[in-house]
């Protein structure tokens, strides 16, 4: 129960608006140590009034006056807290406790004045460590001038005892020595609490622009493996191009032909053109759809279809010599959330590697799509007949910039951006393989709402 009074407190607290950092982690504190004050020294004077009395004593009054002065600053430098004033706040509340420490001198003097000291070390820290080390000396300084104004009070009370005025500045030297240490301590600290905030300021800015410019390096990598890919599908999509310019060129060479034949065969021919424009035209927008260098967008979509979708580009890539095998159940969705751009790319360097490690006339390249209900995934599996990796290879095949590939024909990114996609959007691969028995990755990535 007091646990739970606690935090509903405290978070209270921390909801004054203090826009500075450093303030506002002050600002728990300090609304707590005022509540404190202004609240304790008027209970203080009451019980004090109850018990002893109302006899008079020396500066009584001017005692009262300047405690409730006090008391009353630090209720108004709260409420000045809760509507985000903090610096006024803490200004305003120093500035009456200095004012309060000079009145309580003229009324009981230097001895009795230093007998409770919890203001004058007060005034010292907060200063320090709200206002900063100008501050904190400019508080010293008022102090000083405050005890040196006392010892003259309590001076004056000796000479008209007829005692020798002199003793009164006995304790001068000691204080001013003791308080001159306290106050170098306090700016110690409060130098190297500031320089380790500006380090950690600083440390937190290089880092935040070191993780810019890796996503802009990132996202150029996966650029320039995007058109990467696209030079390899390039001479594929050179071939399918001539073909349909074959096609279209055939109908066009038969118009006149055509055109005794009747307005069927010319219908028919028209559409048979059509049919060749409508599949270039889907070959470059694709093309041109996975080039362009987009702000990633995760999505959900299905990856049966999405794969479907991407089979023409792998023919593409891999050509006519190279068996291609689709295996995914076009009555189960495999919804998944990534961006669809970032899928494809995936993909499309793995197939990559799959037909440099293939033989040139006899390469088989399958693809499996299912869902994993056990582990609400879905699995995608990518086999080829290649020649194979060793454990060794195995081992290190997402590794950035390793490849086995001779220099010039491969920078070694490709598994290694895939690798990042793949743990980017929640998944994990996997790469089983042994030389002579092709190799397989297993790319599970988590099952979508949808």
């Amino acid at each position: 129960m007091l646990r739970r009074l606690w935090l509903s407190a405290k978070h209270w607290l921390e909801r004054a608006p203090v826009s500075d950092p450093v303030d506002r982690r002050n600002a728990v504190v300090m609304q707590l140590v005022l509540l404190f004050i202004g609240l304790m020294l008027p209970i203080n004077w009451a019980y004090h009034l109850l018990v002893v009395g109302m006899s008079k004593w020396r500066g009584r009054d001017l005692l009262l006056t300047a405690d409730m002065a006090t008391a009353l600053a630090a209720l108004v430098a709260f409420f000045l807290i809760r509507t985000g004033r903090f610096r006024l706040a803490i200004q305003l509340f120093l500035a009456v406790m200095l004012l309060g420490l000079l009145a309580d001198s003229t009324a009981i003097g230097f001895t009795t004045l230093m007998f409770d000291q919890t203001f004058i070390v007060l005034s010292l820290v907060v200063g320090g460590l709200v206002l900063g080390r100008r501050a904190l000396w400019v508080i010293l300084a008022m102090l000083l001038a405050t005890f040196i104004f006392a010892m003259l009070v309590d001076a004056q009370a000796l000479a008209n005892e007829g005692k020798p005025s002199a003793t009164a500045f006995g304790n001068l030297p000691s204080t001013m020595i003791s308080y001159l240490l306290i106050t170098i301590v306090i700016d110690r600290c409060v130098n190297a609490l500031r320089e380790s905030l500006d380090e950690s300021n600083e440390r937190g800015r290089r880092l935040q622009r070191e993780m810019v410019e890796r996503e802009r390096a990132q996202a150029q990598l996966l650029h320039a493996q995007k058109l990467e890919a696209v030079g390899r599908v390039a001479s594929g999509v050179a071939h399918d191009f001539d073909n349909v310019i074959g096609v279209i060129l055939g109908f066009s060479t038969q118009r006149e032909r055509l055109a005794e034949k009747g307005e069927g065969a010319l219908v028919d021919a028209l559409e048979g053109v059509e049919l060749a424009a409508r599949r270039a035209a889907a070959v470059s927008r694709k093309l041109l759809t996975f080039s362009r260098n987009d702000v990633a967008a995760p999505q959900t979509f299905d990856a049966a279809e999405a794969l479907r979708e991407l089979l023409p580009m792998l023919r593409q890539l891999f050509g006519a010599t190279t068996r291609l095998r689709l295996h995914a159940d076009m009555g189960i969705a495999l919804p998944v959330r990534m961006d669809r751009g970032q899928f494809e790319l995936m993909l499309l360097n793995i197939a990559a590697n799959a037909r440099d490690a293939m033989p040139a006339e006899s390469g088989v390249f399958e693809i499996d799509a299912y869902r994993e209900d056990a582990a609400s995934c879905v699995l995608i599996a990518l086999r080829d007949n290649g020649g194979g990796m060793s454990e060794q290879v195995r081992a290190r095949v997402f590794e950035p910039f390793y490849t086995t590939k001779p220099p010039g024909s491969g920078t070694g990114l490709g598994l290694g951006v895939v690798y990042d996609l793949v743990t980017g959007a929640g998944g994990s691969i996997a790469v089983d393989s042994a030389p002579g028995q092709g190799a397989s990755f297993s790319i599970r990535l988590p099952l979508a709402a949808g």
